[in-house]
């Protein structure tokens, strides 16, 4: 097995490699790794699930659990898609460029839910006690349906930032907001008690994993035209 090179590169068997098929490769080993142990621990939280859980619990003044009941709101339903609906509005430059990255944005976010629904059923891990819930919760809790579409998004975000917005402080302010938001709808899950900061995780590296294999997907569709040419 190649090992790192000396000057610290990667091994040559992944040299070959775009960073978007390695951060693909990665993201994907440690969310099965992680799935494995979620599921080898049978219904019980991992040993990092408990601390920040037990905090959550004994730090809930009314106005924070108000303010992570409202960040927590917008990590799903019409939200997600209205954002990158936005985004991919302003990244275009013609109708038809537009009208493109829209759906494009769309279907990555759609089909990255469907995946992580079809995750969800299969993994089946429990959700914490009800009674440590400070708002409403369905269906299992592995990986974070909250925090998986609130990175999906963050991510798709980021993409129409980099199509079309000029560098510069503003644009590097508005990509750590981003950011920003993409993480306080995932933690906002924990301290809300109604997920193990693992399904977060679970849900952030999935969503890594997926963006990754679409940035994948669209060079190899931009690729193709390309030769055809």
């Amino acid at each position: 097995m190649d090992g790192p090179a000396p000057d610290g590169r990667p091994p040559a068997g992944l040299r070959g490699l775009t960073p978007a098929a390695r951060t693909a490769l990665a993201a994907s080993a440690a969310f099965a790794l992680l799935t494995l142990w979620v599921i080898l621990a049978a219904a019980r939280p991992l040993p990092f699930d408990t601390g920040p859980h037990a905090w959550s619990l004994a730090h809930r003044p009314p106005a924070a659990l108000d303010v992570a009941r409202a960040v927590t709101a917008t990590g799903t339903g019409v939200w997600p898609y209205a954002l990158v609906v936005l985004a991919g509005l302003y990244a275009g430059r013609a109708v038809r460029d537009r009208l493109a990255t829209v759906a494009g944005l769309a279907l990555c976010l759609a089909l990255g839910q469907g995946v992580r629904r079809a995750l969800m059923s299969l993994v089946a891990r429990p959700r914490p006690p009800a009674a440590d819930w400070a708002t409403h919760a369905a269906n299992w809790s592995f990986p974070s349906g909250h925090a998986t579409t609130g990175a999906l998004t963050a991510g798709l975000l980021l993409v129409a930032l980099a199509l079309r917005g000029s560098p510069g402080p503003a644009r590097t302010a508005a990509a750590a907001l981003i950011v920003l938001w993409g993480a306080a709808v995932g933690l906002s899950r924990v301290y809300l008690g109604v997920h193990w900061l693992s399904d977060v995780l679970g849900g952030w590296l999935l969503a890594t994993a997926w963006l990754a294999l679409a940035a994948l997907v669209r060079r190899s569709y931009r690729r193709e035209p390309a030769a055809r040419t």
